[in-house]
């Protein structure tokens, strides 16, 4: 899709919107998938709801993305335009025990940050890749961290109220690689409390974390990270790995040699090659487990 209308643009511009027309997402999402579109970058929070009643009243469609992480896209000329936060500078403030980050930050780089001021209790998280807004929709966790055991307050763009809003912790249901933000809420920034610790001592934390997962993971080929979620008691990635599927393969897509639940694009899969990989997978593992694999990896269709 998109912006064409000249009135459109001029007010798009006064909110501090700035627009990469034709933008292809497959340059932005991990999987190195999807259409393209126009990409509205929004620098000023509080130009957020304004920006979406724009866009309604001229009835424009639209989706928020973050990191482009968790993602799988579709192919093709996209039916609505794209909302992304810019990162402004700085990302990350430490105030004691606090961070106030804001959601377009790395979640990498914010963890690293905080080590830095002797902060801990996220070296887990080191390694997953995408912005902490992404972070926060989906609880990410990873070694027996979630980040939701950290969130104090979170400031989000309410799309059911078309206002912004301020949520304390209590207030937001945090569960595995789920919370309670509605699809089409929008993560702004947030406030996470973290245990004092010794850099060192985070350091090494960090080093034990990247180890496994450059022993257990395709680092270096496009890829969303987990496909699925783990059902309660199994795990999808020991359920596919023992029906003997890695490197099976649609097309360019191809469920890894590496890590099962990891499914990787190693040429030019397209949205279609993927889908049909993860259907396939899908099915296979209901046979002969029973379970109904739940996807973990977003998926954005018409």
């Amino acid at each position: 899709m998109r912006v064409k209308d000249h009135q459109v643009l001029a007010v798009l511009a006064k909110l501090g919107v700035e627009l990469k027309p034709d933008a292809s997402l497959a340059e932005i999402t991990y999987l190195g998938i999807g259409g393209t579109t126009d990409l509205l970058r929004l620098t000023r929070h509080e130009s957020i709801p304004d920006v979406v009643k724009l866009l309604e009243a001229n009835g424009m469609p639209f989706k928020f993305i973050g990191g482009g992480s968790n993602l799988l896209v579709i192919d093709g000329e996209l039916p609505w335009v794209v909302l992304q936060l810019a990162q402004p500078d700085p990302d990350v403030v430490i105030e004691g025990n606090f961070a106030m980050v804001d959601a377009s930050a790395d979640l990498g780089r914010t963890v690293t940050m905080c080590a830095k001021h002797d902060l801990g209790g996220m070296e887990g998280l080191i390694g997953v890749p995408g912005t902490v807004g992404g972070a926060l929709r989906m609880n990410a966790g990873a070694y027996g961290i979630q980040i939701g055991s950290y969130v104090r307050e979170v400031k989000v763009y309410r799309a059911a109220a078309r206002a912004i809003e301020i949520l304390k912790g209590d207030q937001i249901s945090f569960e595995y690689r789920h919370t309670s933000f509605a699809p089409d809420d929008m993560m702004l920034a947030v406030k996470l409390e973290l245990p004092s610790k010794a850099f060192r001592e985070i350091l090494q934390g960090i080093r034990i974390c990247n180890e496994k997962r450059r022993a257990t993971q395709p680092l270096g080929q496009k890829s969303a990270g987990c496909i699925f979620k783990n059902p309660p008691g199994a795990s999808a990635g020991r359920m596919i790995d023992e029906l003997g599927l890695k490197g099976l393969s649609v097309g360019d897509a191809r469920v890894s040699d590496r890590h099962a639940n990891f499914f990787v694009n190693v040429g030019k899969a397209g949205a279609a090659d993927m889908l049909a990989l993860i259907a396939d997978v899908r099915k296979r593992v209901h046979t002969a487990y029973g379970f109904e694999l739940e996807n973990e990896v977003v998926v954005w269709n018409a």
